[in-house]
C-alpha cells in the first residue's frame, strides 16, 4: 500500500513537472521574454518574418540618371581633380576648360547594361539576407522596379542596392588608379577582441581578399606605398681651430629620423573612404580595414557592423554599370489588415479549444495529458518557425493550421487505441500503441511529406512558406511525440503493470 502511494506521488510530480516546462514554452512562444534595455521592455524572443502579402511592401523605383556633370581639364585634355572649389577666374587663370558630360553615355545605356545592373541589385538583395523580394526590368528604358518586405532594415537595404559600387584605390598624389572592382574577389565581415591602453572591447574589420592578379597588384602597391623609415647621420666639426679649457677639436653628431611617405586613397563611388601608406608589404592578398574603434557599446558596435557589412555587400557584388536615381519609394499597405489577422486567430483558437474540450470529455484523464501536450507542440512550433527563419505568409498560416490539425490526428489516433485497451492499461501497452499509430500516420502522410519538401525548393515565396512551415511541422511532430506524449502517457500508467492484479492485492 505505501509502496503504491509513494508511485502515485512520484507519478504526478513528474507529470506536474512536465506539464510546468509545458505552461513556460507556451508563455515564452504567444508572450515572450522581456527584458529591460535603456528604459524600455524589450522582448528577446526572435520576431516573425513577414512575407509581402501581410506585412506590405515598399516598392523602389530605379530610374536612369539623365543628368550631366561638369569636367574641368587642363591644356592637355585630362581632367583635374579637386577642381570644385575653384572659380570661374582661376579656371580662365590657368588654361583650364569646362565640359558637360552626361552621367550615363550612350555606349553605357544599353539593354546589356540594364541586365547587368539589374543582376547587381539581386546579388545585394541576396548578400543582405532579403528572399522576400521582386524584381523588374524595364528592357526600353533600362527602369529597374524592386518590392521588398517593409521592416527596421529596408532603409538600409534600399541605399545598398542604389549605390554603384565603383571602387578604385589610386595615387594619392597623382591621381593614378592602381587598383579596382576587377581585382576583388570577394569580401566579407570579420571581428576581433583588442584589449590595449587606448581602446578595449570588440573591433570590426572589413576584410577584402584579391583575385590572383590583384593580390600580385596589392603586394606590388604596398612594396611602393610602405612607410619606410630613413636614418641620415651628420657630423659636424665644430671649433676646429679653437683651443679652449673645455673642449678641443670636439665633435657632434646628431642623428635625426625622417619617415617618408607615399599614401594612396581608397575610394568607393569617389568618395575619399581613407588615404594611407602600408605598415608592410602585403603578400596574402587580403587587406583588412578597420571600422571605427573597438568599443564595448551594443548600438555602437551595431552601427559598425552595419557599415560594414554595407561596404562589403557592395564590394562583394560588383559594380553597378548605369547610374541610377531613386524616382520612387513607397510603402504599401497589405490588402490584408491587422485586424482581419487577429479575427481569424481568434477563430482558430476557439477551434483548438472546443476540439481540446472533446479530447478531455472523451478520454478523461488521458484526454487532460493530451491536450497538454498538444498545447506544448504549438507553442514550439511557433518559435520554431521563427528561429528556422521562416518566412511567414498566408499560405505559411494555412501550414500552421495543417500541422496543428494534423498532430491532434495523431493524438486522438493514440488516445483511440489506448482506449481499446480497456480500463487496466499496462506500459507495454502504451509502447504497442504509440509505435502503431506512428506506423499508421507516417505511412498516410507520406505523399504529403514528398509534396512538402518539394515545395520548401520552389523560390515562390507563397509556396516555400507553406512548404517550410509544413515541413518544421511534420518533424516536430515525429520527434515531440516520442519524447513528450508517449512519455506522459506512460508517466500516467506507469503503476497500473499488472492492472486489475494491482487493484486485488489492494484489496
Amino acid at each position: 500500500m505505501l509502496v503504491r502511494k509513494g508511485r502515485d506521488k512520484m507519478k504526478k510530480v513528474k507529470i506536474l513537472t512536465i506539464t510546468l516546462v509545458i505552461i513556460l514554452v507556451a508563455m515564452i512562444a504567444f508572450g515572450g521574454i522581456y527584458v529591460q534595455y535603456q528604459n524600455r521592455m524589450e522582448n528577446k524572443v526572435k520576431d516573425y518574418s513577414y512575407a509581402m502579402d501581410l506585412k506590405g511592401t515598399r516598392n523602389i523605383r530605379l530610374k536612369v540618371n539623365t543628368e550631366t556633370k561638369t569636367i574641368i581639364k587642363d591644356s592637355e585634355g585630362k581632367e583635374v581633380e579637386d577642381s570644385s572649389e575653384l572659380t570661374d577666374e582661376q579656371i580662365a587663370e590657368k588654361g583650364y576648360t569646362k565640359e558637360e558630360q552626361p552621367k550615363n553615355s550612350d555606349d553605357v545605356k544599353n539593354v546589356e547594361n540594364y541586365k547587368k545592373s539589374k543582376e547587381v541589385i539581386e546579388k545585394r538583395l541576396k548578400k543582405l539576407g532579403v528572399d522576400n523580394y521582386i524584381i523588374k526590368l524595364d528592357e526600353q528604358t533600362g527602369d529597374i522596379i524592386v518590392e521588398i518586405t517593409e521592416n527596421d532594415k529596408t532603409d538600409s537595404i534600399v541605399s545598398n542596392i542604389n549605390t554603384a559600387g565603383k571602387f578604385e584605390i589610386v595615387d594619392s598624389e597623382t591621381n593614378e588608379v592602381l587598383m579596382t572592382n576587377d581585382d576583388i574577389k570577394t569580401s566579407s565581415v570579420l571581428y576581433g577582441s583588442e584589449s590595449s591602453t587606448t581602446s578595449q572591447g570588440t573591433a570590426v574589420y572589413l576584410n577584402i581578399e584579391f583575385t590572383k592578379e590583384g593580390s600580385k597588384k596589392l603586394e606590388d602597391i604596398s612594396t611602393k606605398y610602405v612607410k619606410v623609415e630613413e636614418t641620415e647621420d651628420t657630423t659636424e666639426d665644430e671649433n676646429t681651430n679653437e683651443t679652449t679649457d673645455e673642449t678641443e677639436n670636439a665633435e657632434s653628431t646628431e642623428e635625426s629620423e625622417e619617415t617618408t611617405e607615399k599614401k594612396i586613397t581608397m575610394k568607393i563611388d569617389d568618395e575619399e573612404i581613407m588615404s594611407t601608406s602600408f605598415d608592410e608589404i602585403l603578400k596574402t592578398g587580403k587587406l583588412q580595414l578597420s571600422i571605427g574603434t573597438a568599443t564595448t557599446d551594443k548600438n555602437t558596435l551595431q552601427g559598425y557592423i552595419d557599415q560594414a557589412t554595407s561596404m562589403a555587400t557592395v564590394l562583394d557584388t560588383g559594380r553597378i554599370p548605369v547610374v541610377y536615381d531613386v524616382d520612387a519609394n513607397e510603402y504599401i499597405l497589405s490588402d490584408i489588415t491587422e485586424n482581419e489577422i487577429q479575427i481569424g486567430i481568434y477563430v482558430i483558437l476557439g477551434l483548438i479549444v472546443i476540439a481540446l474540450i472533446v479530447l478531455m470529455i472523451r478520454y478523461k484523464t488521458l484526454g487532460v495529458l493530451g491536450a497538454i501536450s498538444f498545447i506544448g507542440l504549438a507553442g514550439l512550433l511557433t518559435i520554431l518557425i521563427r528561429y528556422a527563419n521562416v518566412v511567414l505568409s498566408i499560405e505559411g498560416m494555412v501550414g500552421i493550421v495543417i500541422v496543428l490539425i494534423l498532430n491532434y490526428v495523431f493524438i486522438n489516433k493514440l488516445l483511440s487505441k489506448l482506449k481499446e485497451k480497456g480500463k487496466y492499461i499496462e506500459v507495454q501497452d502504451v509502447k504497442n500503441a504509440n509505435k502503431e499509430t506512428n506506423k499508421e500516420f507516417f505511412m498516410r502522410i507520406i505523399p504529403i511529406i514528398i509534396m512538402v519538401i518539394t515545395f520548401c525548393f520552389i523560390k515562390w515565396i507563397p509556396i516555400s512558406s507553406f512548404g517550410m512551415v509544413m515541413f518544421w511541422g511534420i518533424v516536430l511532430i515525429a520527434v515531440y511525440n516520442v519524447i513528450v506524449t508517449y512519455n506522459l502517457f506512460k508517466i500516467k500508467e506507469s503503476n497500473q503493470i499488472g492492472g486489475k492484479k494491482n487493484n486485488e492485492e489492494t484489496k
